[in-house]
């Protein structure tokens, strides 16, 4: 039987947690003096918490002592965890366990590939963290997506060879480090955002059982 390795993104590929990044970030911004639209959430999907602040002083043309920087990253992220321990099974994306289970019962190895610093709190809120075989998110790596080190590690920890092994993921910047990485980049979410990805779903609900198949046996 052939083993591949899946690797799942976790933000807008398993949980929507985009929404409560959201919420936390405008609130940030908005503290200091910066306007903050959807539009600008969207540039920060898979973006490491750093760097989103930096991207946010920079939209506002705003400088901050590095003190003031980690104080306000650290407000951020416990604003975040706020909503987030408010999360349960329902905020689960749509067919998400069913193609969990499917794998499973295949025998195919799975990972999380995720910049989250909070991936194994939501797995656990969402009653998920067992159906993976290794977690590799932000407190792991060293590079944030584009860079592939984040799915390299994580091939590692299946006994994968990266060639062999398929991501699903909603941002851009994933979807690069998918490509990058050489695996099969299955972009979820808009095809006109995701245009580099290999395949590209809406969400898990239009996955079928045969299409998994055909990435297990190529």
């Amino acid at each position: 039987m052939n083993k591949k390795g899946f690797i799942f993104d976790l933000d807008g590929v398993i949980v929507d947690t985009a929404k409560y990044h959201f919420l936390a970030w405008r609130k940030l911004a908005n503290s200091v003096g910066v306007d903050f639209t959807e539009t600008q959430n969207e540039q920060l999907k898979g973006v490491s918490r750093k760097r989103s602040l930096e991207k946010i002083l920079e939209w506002g043309n705003k400088s901050l002592s590095g003190d003031e920087f980690n104080r306000l990253m650290a407000l951020k992220n416990e604003d975040y965890l706020s909503h987030v321990n408010t999360m349960d099974e329902s905020e689960i994306l749509p067919d998400v366990p069913k193609i969990l289970n499917y794998l499973i019962k295949e025998k195919q190895p799975i990972a999380l590939g995720s910049a989250s610093k909070n991936a194994q709190t939501i797995l656990e809120r969402v009653n998920l963290l067992s159906k993976f075989n290794t977690i590799v998110d932000g407190n792991g790596v060293t590079k944030g997506k584009p860079n592939p080190e984040v799915f390299l590690n994580a091939a590692k920890n299946l006994g994968v060879e990266a060639d062999q092994c398929i991501v699903f993921e909603d941002a851009q910047a994933g979807i690069e480090a998918a490509n990058a990485a050489n695996m099969v980049s299955i972009g979820i979410g808009e095809k006109d955002v995701l245009q580099n990805a290999d395949y590209v779903f809406k969400d898990f609900t239009e996955i079928s059982e045969d299409f998994i198949n055909t990435l297990i046996n190529n």
